[in-house]
């Protein structure tokens, strides 16, 4: 029996010690990470590399972080969730000093691929190893939990890391990812030395042949695709002057999605999490619909906070229903598989957008994206009439 399965059986309360440890190293990676969102984009846009410029910093970080998540299940069951934590921290917080040397678009381009890759091992591990720490009937609450210790980050970090840039510049920004990133590797000395488990002939994407994956993947993708978006162009397509909109609407976003995703947790593990699937959806292409009057300022925080709670909802109950249709053995290939929607979406939806709003201006850009959600639900509705919340454990 290995250590994860003593956690499991032993550790019914919440949080334990190793749930604590990778609380703790999750919170120092996410808040590394969510400081340089906004800022980077915008440090290469008024660097001269202008709307692509800037939809290219957040979209060469999330192909690298899905290229990365590819390997992170064979990673995890050669190395273990230890090597393999610690790995991703050190990938996340050097570059990110590094950035400071110049705004060249082929700096940043480089610190950002690098940075993606150390975020690619950590939220493939981080959801894996919660899932394996905790007795099933708990999971939606445990990655609830999890999700909230990482949603801190964004709430606190991504309009911390916008007003930081204004008031002491964007070399303090990105010095300040690097130390928080690096400050808790330490914290790694406490998760499980144990590999993961991983069946030897499945790929990643091989899940995608199981319907049961392959919809909330869809899914999730849609919803993820508009918040690359927001995250990525929020701060360029309000008004020079209202900046400080922005930043609220970033809070707000951050705010609402770490509660939405401890709640959708709670009720998924009492009742259904499915039945949170559609409403989930449908608040999030509602918040983006509303960002498409970024002159309003009202009109643009409340819309963040409707997508934000929307966001929240749908990580949740996606990952979770993914989770109760696989084994414990695919856990690293389900982790991996929702990363990929999650950061394979943001990655589209900044480039995409990126080309639409050059030439179609940002709200026709954003009602085009509620769009996409909109036609999300085809999918959802067909996963609630298929499955019914069936399980395999």
């Amino acid at each position: 029996m290995t250590d994860l399965d003593v956690a499991a059986e032993r550790r019914e309360a919440m949080p334990n010690r190793q749930m604590i440890c990778l609380l703790t190293a999750s919170l120092g990676a996410l808040t590394g990470f969510y400081l340089l969102v906004p800022v980077v984009p915008l440090y290469a846009a008024t660097g001269g590399a202008g709307d692509t410029g800037a939809g290219l910093a957040t979209g060469v970080m999330m192909a690298a972080t899905v290229l990365m998540e590819l390997a992170v299940p064979a990673v995890l069951g050669r190395c273990g969730y230890r090597l393999s934590i610690a790995a991703g921290l050190l990938l996340l917080g050097a570059p990110s000093a590094v950035l400071a040397v110049s705004p060249a678009l082929p700096l940043v381009l480089a610190a950002c691929a690098v940075r993606g890759a150390g975020l690619g091992i950590i939220v493939v591990a981080g959801p894996a190893l919660v899932a394996e720490l905790v007795p099933s009937r708990r999971r939606g609450e445990a990655l609830g939990v999890y999700g909230v210790a990482v949603g801190v980050p964004a709430v606190a970090a991504l309009p911390l890391g916008l007003w930081l840039s204004e008031q002491l510049g964007y070399g303090f920004v990105f010095t300040a990812g690097a130390v928080v990133s690096l400050g808790t590797l330490a914290t790694v000395i406490g998760l499980p030395s144990a590999r993961g488990r991983v069946e030897q002939h499945r790929g990643v994407l091989g899940g995608l042949r199981d319907g049961g994956l392959a919809r909330p993947t869809m899914i999730f993708a849609a919803v993820t695709l508009a918040a690359g978006i927001l995250l990525t162009f929020l701060p360029l397509a309000v008004p020079a002057a209202s900046r400080g909109t922005a930043s609220l609407a970033l809070l707000a976003q951050a705010s609402t999605m770490p509660l939405a995703r401890w709640l959708a947790g709670r009720y998924g593990d009492r009742r259904d999490p499915g039945r949170l699937l559609l409403p989930a959806v449908l608040a999030a292409a509602a918040g983006t619909a509303g960002l498409a009057w970024p002159h309003d300022p009202w009109i643009t925080i409340a819309a963040a906070a409707l997508f934000g709670a929307g966001f929240g909802a749908a990580q949740n109950v996606t990952l979770t229903l993914m989770f109760q249709r696989t084994s414990r053995s695919r856990f690293g290939q389900v982790s991996a598989l929702w990363n990929l929607a999650y950061d394979g979406g943001m990655g589209v939806g900044a480039v995409g957008f990126g080309l639409v709003a050059g030439l179609a201006g940002y709200p026709a850009g954003f009602l085009l994206t509620a769009a996409v959600l909109l036609a999300a639900l085809v999918p959802t509705w067909t996963d609630r009439r298929i499955t019914g919340g069936a399980t395999h454990e």
